[in-house]
């Protein structure tokens, strides 16, 4: 227990210290310096977003969500010093854990060397494809394999990029009376792996009929149609220079000055409903000015009401998640989901989820979404539709870009799920 004279002796000695700091100062000696300011693109972690409403109100508030904290667990997203005050206000708690552009530029090769005369990969992921070599693959495989592939154009991007799909079936030049599946990936920009995961469709299903019984037996019943690219614009802005930019959204000027509409909250069916996507157009969840106001998703739009798909799987990457209706609602069973549509979502999402290790599960067990494919595809169509998210099931911004020696790997996982979605559509 501290005496009087002994706490008198201590506040003589503070005070003596304090004055020999300000001595020093005046004698030339540094003041200590202040943290240094946060990045304008923080990666942090979050905690405290324990439910679906608090998800949602995170993914909401204008901040990119990464990974999504299902669980409990802590969500991992990159935001600017003034989103991360707002959430800490919220009650949420933030650890700044990294410089996006820095995390970017090393992810890049190195200090950056930006030239915005390389269309193409950074140097060592030259294994994945631009849009100009994809669109190549595309048409080979339409003249390599004439009598069962047949390409053609959902129509163009906003910067007048075309937007090709490829049909896969034994009679291809004929709309036959057979199951139509779709499968679409790069909805958004910087998701390459999905890019390659339609391109490995299109290869296992052209080079592999005739000699693998599966596949022969799929293209034979089936009409299979792949779009290997939804946002090309914002694929190709993700790469310019030969530096990854980390971009998401497609690449459509807005109102106020910023760019971009998230794809995935702009289809027509609930949009804007339920507080699943942001109105605010410098957010990473934007929903564009009306539904389908973005060329691609109109485009999409189109050539799905046109034709008379059964079932359908849009990859994304990452978090390895077998998602499927509804994202807008919590309920199971809702307006347009009877019990039995939900128990068979469920069940094949299920069956799928068991090949690939992924976890299945309804869409908004994560966060509430309004707008996306899958929920529009199933509202408007009564398409069996799935989101599936790829490898890895986490990294931070690292994680949109596992090395190219994933490619094979990590396609090659979702055969089966491929081929249980075909079966089913049946």
């Amino acid at each position: 227990m501290f005496t009087k004279r002994r706490a008198i002796g201590l506040a003589a000695a503070a005070a003596a210290a304090a004055l020999m700091v300000v001595t020093a100062w005046s004698a030339g000696a540094q003041e200590p310096t202040a943290a240094p300011p946060a990045p304008d693109r923080g990666l942090y972690t979050l905690t405290g977003a324990d439910t679906v409403q608090t998800r949602t109100q995170v993914v909401n508030s204008g901040v990119d969500v990464l990974g999504e904290g299902h669980g409990g667990g802590p969500m991992e997203l990159i935001a600017s010093p003034a989103q991360a005050r707002q959430l800490r206000a919220q009650g949420y708690t933030l650890e700044l854990t990294g410089d996006v552009e820095a995390m970017l530029e090393k992810r890049s090769g190195g200090p950056s060397t930006k030239d915005s005369s390389v269309a193409d990969f950074p140097s060592g992921d030259e294994g994945y494809h631009t849009y100009d070599e994809m669109v190549a693959e595309v048409a080979a495989a339409a003249t390599d394999h004439a009598a069962i592939a047949q390409q053609g154009s959902v129509g163009s991007s906003f910067e007048g990029r075309d937007l090709p799909f490829l049909k896969i079936s034994d009679n291809v030049a004929t709309d036959e009376d057979e199951p139509e599946v779709l499968f679409t990936c790069n909805m958004h920009a910087r998701e390459h792996l999905t890019t390659e995961m339609c391109l490995h469709i299109v290869q296992r299903f052209t080079d592999g009929y005739g000699t693998d019984q599966t596949v022969t037996g799929f293209v034979d019943s089936r009409e299979i149609f792949v779009i290997p690219s939804q946002n090309p614009d914002g694929a190709e802005f993700d790469i310019s220079g030969g530096e990854y930019q980390g971009w998401r959204k497609n690449r459509q000027p807005n109102s106020d000055g910023s760019v971009g509409t998230d794809l995935n909250r702009n289809f027509s069916y609930k949009w804007g409903c339920c507080g699943g996507s942001d109105d605010n157009p410098s957010g990473e969840t934007y929903r564009g000015e009306s539904p389908a106001s973005a060329p691609e998703v109109a485009a999409v739009q189109a050539f799905m009401d046109g034709r008379q798909f059964k079932a359908h799987i849009d990859f994304h990457t990452f978090s390895e998640l077998v998602l499927w209706p509804f994202g807008h609602t919590t309920d199971d069973v809702t307006e347009g989901m009877t019990q039995e549509e939900y128990d068979r979502f469920a069940d094949i999402g299920q069956q799928m989820a068991e090949t690939n290790g992924y976890t299945p599960e309804q869409a908004s067990d994560l966060y509430i979404t309004d707008g996306s494919i899958d929920d529009w595809a199933w509202g408007t169509h009564k398409i069996l539709s799935y989101t599936f998210e790829m490898f890895p099931s986490g990294g931070g911004i690292d994680g949109f870009y596992p090395p190219d020696e994933e490619i094979g790997p990590q396609t090659t996982r979702n055969d089966a799920a491929v081929d249980i979605l075909l079966t089913n559509a049946g």
